[in-house]
Parts: structure tokens; sequence; C-alpha cells
């Protein structure tokens, strides 16, 4: 490990904090670099990290406490080192291993095409993790939104996001149209335009399995009953429909004990209900029409029952498969409804990339929008915790941005290296400052009696509440 990083030293008080043996190894005075974020991260960082402070003094009366050591990306580091994501902040990022970080501009006119995406994809930090919660007092265009309580797992290096893409017009472009339509598509009616900008969008099994095995950790961890894959399998069977399959195959292979799919559930469910029931007649409960169906999907849906009562009927039925975690999936368009109408029954999402974009900022808007929405990106034996909104510009340096994205993050990092005194006490004092009505400008506008203040006075009467 280097003394130092783009010229600045460790600080000599704190040590690194470490990974063996698939466990952090957290001292009681961990160097935690951070990076302040563009626009208004300037703002938003110095009041977090006050109330950071505060929360682990007063959780721990001083035995604990974090150093702090920034790193630089984005225009900060720009200016300085002449680079957007100086390599040394890359390295301080590796070698410390939990970080977090304010919102950064994506960079114009080539180069990196997002920072937040360079720094996923080089640290390996293949799931991003949000949280969806409800804080009492914090307005939302919902009646009940304190039912939705889900946690977000998104594939994180993979699918469009890993920028494999050629421009309209471009040589690369034609040889690849070229060769799909002469090779691949040759002699069919599907055809790719010569005038398109064409993508390649990979899933694999590695990334996915993956992602879902942390997913169905988590789960277990936390007493969570159900995880969802949330897919667009009915129309890319071969990317979303294969992270549906093999996210089961996970689920029924290396949890088989602790998990059941919901398929499974119903056919158990079938048999207590009714213990004299055939296999055909359970094969036409779970898969209705099957009486139409040509006879070699019904003998399949048939070898599906007998399957599963063979494998798991003496371990999983009797009611037992009530206390496993349910493992189920759902159409990616089809779970935004359902996160509305249905809040309840869901609690632990996995998602290939894009859909996971979509839909935590969906149900983000549903519990106070991105200025209270937290996130982390998380791999084996890193994590960076950030805010999940944008810079703002125009209101950077103001003083009136809600630092509640920043600051549930941090509370998802002390969760994280299990100081969770410290993340309860930021929990509780924001909820309570938000129910005084003591709130930044975008909920005072939404708040009848509120007082408007700005970043540091929200963060000033969090530390009073703690």
């Amino acid at each position: 490990m280097q003394s130092s990083y783009n010229g600045q030293e460790l600080p000599k008080s704190g040590e690194p904090i470490d990974y063996k043996n698939g466990q952090f190894a957290v001292p009681d005075h961990p160097i935690i670099p951070y990076i302040e974020g563009d626009g208004t991260g300037r703002d938003i960082w110095k009041a977090s990290q006050r109330v950071f402070d505060a929360a682990v003094e007063k959780a721990f009366g001083g035995e604990r406490a974090i150093r702090w050591y920034e790193i630089f990306a984005g225009e900060k580091a720009f200016r300085q080192f002449n680079s957007w994501l100086p390599d040394d902040s890359v390295s301080a990022a590796r070698d410390l291993r939990v970080s977090i970080k304010g919102p950064l501009t994506t960079p114009v006119g080539g180069g990196i095409r997002s920072l937040n995406v360079a720094l996923r994809q080089i640290l390996d930090l293949y799931a991003c993790v949000r949280p969806v919660k409800y804080y009492q007092g914090v307005p939302s265009p919902v009646k009940h939104p304190e039912k939705l309580d889900v946690v977000i797992f998104r594939e994180n290096t993979e699918d469009v996001y890993a920028g494999i893409e050629f421009k309209e017009g471009s040589e690369d472009a034609a040889r690849l149209i070229g060769f799909l339509n002469d090779d691949l598509l040759k002699g069919g009616k599907k055809k790719v335009r010569a005038d398109s900008g064409v993508g390649i969008k990979p899933i694999s099994i590695f990334g996915t399995k993956r992602l879902v095995r942390y997913a169905i950790r988590h789960a277990l961890e936390t007493g969570r009953k159900t995880v969802t894959l949330v897919h667009k399998g009915n129309i890319q069977k071969f990317t979303e429909g294969a992270f549906r399959e093999w996210g089961y195959e996970v689920a029924t292979q290396e949890f088989r004990d602790q998990t059941v799919t919901e398929r499974e559930s119903w056919i158990l469910g079938n048999v207590e209900a009714n213990p004299g029931i055939s296999i055909e007649q359970n094969a036409a409960l779970i898969e209705p029409g099957l009486e139409f169906a040509p006879q070699s999907f019904r003998d399949s849906v048939c070898a599906e029952v007998r399957s599963v009562l063979d494998a798991i009927g003496k371990t999983h039925g009797n009611g037992a498969w009530k206390q496993k975690v349910l493992v189920n999936d759902r159409i990616a368009d089809s779970i935004f409804q359902q996160i509305i109408i249905r809040p309840s029954d869901y609690s632990v999402l996995a998602t290939p990339n894009l859909n996971g974009d979509y839909i935590s900022d969906a149900a983000a808007a549903q519990v106070g929008g991105l200025g209270i929405a937290p996130g982390a990106n998380i791999g084996d034996g890193y994590a960076v915790f950030e805010a999940t909104h944008g810079t703002a510009p125009k209101y950077a340096d103001r003083d009136v941005i809600n630092p509640g994205s920043v600051i549930l993050s941090g509370v998802m990092m002390l969760d994280f290296i299990g100081w969770k005194e410290a993340a309860r006490k930021i929990e509780n004092a924001m909820e309570k400052t938000i129910q005084q009505k003591f709130v930044t400008y975008d909920f005072e506008r939404q708040l009848a009696g509120a007082t408007k203040v700005g970043t540091s006075e929200f963060a000033t009467r969090m530390i009073g509440n703690m």
C-alpha cells in the first residue's frame, strides 16, 4: 500500500480496512476515502461529514472514529491533475477498500462515458444495492408509501452499460451490420437497417449468478422473505430470459434447503390442500389451459410436478416451504405497477443493469425521491457508497440542497462496516428532523407549515436530534 495518493499523505492516526477470508476487518479508526463530488456535492459532503462524525462520537463515546481521506474524481480532479479519474484515486479506493462519494459529472466530448460506471467496472463492483423505504414525515405522491420496503440488487457491470456500441455511419457499425445481415441473419426476414447505431448487450452466467447469490444471501441474513428476479425474458430470451433461468439455478442448486420457487410453492400447496391430488391434476392447476396444450408440453409439466415432489416433497412439504425464502420472477414492465399497487408483496429485487436503473429511481419516487435515496456499489472485497442523484450545478455552493442521499448512503456504509449503533442514530435523527418539518426546499414546498432551511442547517438540526 502507498503512503500517499495524489500527493496526499494518509492519516497517521488511522488504519486501513482489511479483507480476509471473505470478511472485512474494520479497525476502530479506519481510513475511509471520500470524493466530495461535483456541483452540489461540495455543500452536501460538508454537511454529511459532520453528521457522520457526530453519530460515531455519540454512539461510541470517542472509542471509534473515522479518519477521512480525500481522493479526487470529476471536475476537481480534472482541474488539479488534468484527469477526470486519476490512477491514484482508483488505487486508493482499491487499497483502502471502503469509500463514499458525492455525485459526479459525466465528462462531455469523449473520454470516460461515466465516472460512476468507470469506478464500478475498474473495481468490479458488481452489485449496485439500493434500499428503498419510507421515513415518517417525508412527502410522497402515493397514499401509503410506508408499504414499500425493498432492497434492489442491480447487476452493475454488464448489459448495455458494458459500453459496447458503434456509432451510425462508422466503419465498425457498417462491419457489424454487414456481419449480422449477411451471415447470422442470412436467409431470414429480419435485418438491421444500414443507418443504425448498434450496441451489444452481454449478460453472462457468471455475472448473473454472483448478483443473485448476493441478493439471496442478503434476504437470508436480514430475514426478508422474497427475492424477485426482474427481467424482460419474454422478449429477450437469451439475455434477460437467461438471467431468469440462471437466477433460479442459484436458488435451487446453491440454496436448496433455504429457498422455494414460486412454482414449487404452488405444487406443494396443491398437495397440502388435497393430499390425494394426482400428478396430472396438480399440473393442470399450476398451468391453466394445459388441456389445450400439445401432449409434449403436458408431459413436461407433469414431469416438473413429479420432479419437485420427489426432490423436496419431504423437506419442504407439510407447510415447511412457507418458512423458506420465496424466489419468484416478474416481467420488468409489470414490476412498475406492482410496486405501486402491491408494494408489500416485494422485498428483494434482483435485476439486470438497465432494469435496475429504471426501477430503483421509480421506487425512490414513492418514498420522497432521489434526494434521499441511498446507494452502494459492492464487489468482493470493495465497496463504494454514493449519492444516487446528479450534480445540480445551478445550485452549487448555495447551501440549499437536501443532503439526504449522501447521509443515508453513509448509513449503509456504517451498517456495512458493523457500526450499526451510529447508523441508527443517523436514521432516527433524520426522521425526527423531517417530522419536525425542518427541511430543505424540496420538501418544504410540499409540506404545509414547514420551515425551509439550508443544507448545513438541516445537518445541524439532525445532530441536535441525536
